[in-house]
């Protein structure tokens, strides 16, 4: 068998243990999720092509459906949608005529910014699941060892826009009265 640093009986738990445990987060983070957007009329999908393109802010048919981890069928076939509905416009690029680039509209912008602002933790199963991680240890699990078998799925890149979406939150919104707002553009950012 080589030199194997594991045996086949851990191999197989570990995988196991960690598909066992996706699908039951899954499970209650697509609940949760579905459940945020519902009145926004959006499915997952939908939302996440909104949030993609909010974050990449021109990107291709083909970035959406990478980041997304979907495939690119879907990606175009809701983006489609999403431009239908008036929140995204489709475009070519004079460099580039292959690819199909999607960029969000101004209607488009403001739904995503009421969503965020929508946010309801309390309503959160995911949330309310790690608060007492966070009255434990003063914080949010890092969930880092996630993270770096993500990044070893999918590579530097998907872990670049992923950290990158979260950079943005926390340098472009802020906190106001328990609702999360856009920062004014005119403030300066510090940081």
């Amino acid at each position: 068998m080589g030199d194997k640093n594991y045996s086949m009986k851990e191999a197989m738990m570990f995988s196991q243990r960690v598909a066992q445990l996706s699908k039951a987060l899954w499970k209650s983070v697509e609940k949760d999720w579905q459940q945020w957007i519902k009145p926004f009329d959006l499915n997952i999908n939908e939302h996440h092509i909104l949030w993609i393109a909010y974050h990449l802010n021109g990107a291709s048919i083909s970035d959406v459906a990478k980041f997304g981890v979907m495939h690119v069928s879907t990606a175009f076939n809701f983006s489609k949608k999403l431009e239908e509905r008036g929140y995204l416009k489709f475009s070519k690029k004079e460099s580039d005529k292959r690819n199909t680039y999607i960029q969000l509209t101004e209607e488009g912008e403001g739904i995503l910014l009421a969503l965020m602002e929508n946010y309801e933790p309390d309503k959160n199963a995911v949330f309310s699941g790690a608060m007492p991680l966070k009255e434990l240890y003063g914080k949010f699990p890092d969930i880092i060892e996630i993270m770096a078998i993500v990044r070893n799925i999918y590579g530097d890149d998907f872990m670049e826009i992923f950290e990158k979406s979260f950079s943005n939150i926390d340098n472009k919104f802020t906190d106001e009265d328990g609702t999360l707002k856009k920062k004014d553009p005119a403030e300066k950012e510090y940081v």
